[in-house]
């Protein structure tokens, strides 16, 4: 996938920030794009209710795939640059607004990738180039209207 980034954009990427599920997504595209230009600044994200990659108090969540309860093997903490919570509301809220405005159905997860890149973008400013994935669907949460 990081390859798959860097054949698409022609720009060098400042930033790239990915959930932690089993962190095999984030490990691969930030070897991939620190190999291409090493300061290319890699954030792991996770819910701000269950901070296992910070070590902060844990509570539950309800994002799908990601924050299983223990940082996962793949995790390598010495080839990430930063770790951003996001607070879950804040993530279905990016999600809605990405079917709303820009016609991407996609789930919390997504929302949180989202949420943790525009986060990123404000802070690197105007002209940088920040990459994230919609990396699930938002057809599960139809039944649960509620939540999303």
């Amino acid at each position: 996938m990081g390859r798959e980034i860097l054949e698409q954009l022609e720009r060098p990427i400042d930033a790239f920030c990915g959930a932690v599920g089993t962190a095999g997504m984030l490990m691969g595209v930030g070897e991939a794009l620190k190999k291409r230009r090493g300061e290319t600044l890699i954030a792991a994200i996770e819910p701000a209710n269950a901070p296992f990659l910070t070590g902060g108090a844990v509570q539950g969540h309800n994002i799908d795939g990601i924050a299983a309860g223990f940082v996962p093997p793949l995790f390598q903490r010495s080839k990430v640059d930063r770790v951003t919570a996001i607070h879950e509301e804040e993530a279905r809220r990016t999600a809605r607004e990405l079917a709303l405005k820009e016609g991407v159905f996609a789930g919390t997860s997504s929302g949180m990738n989202v949420a943790a890149a525009l986060r990123l973008a404000r802070e690197l400013g105007p002209g940088s180039v920040v990459v994230t994935v919609a990396c699930d669907s938002g057809v599960k949460y139809l039944q649960q209207a509620d939540v999303y």
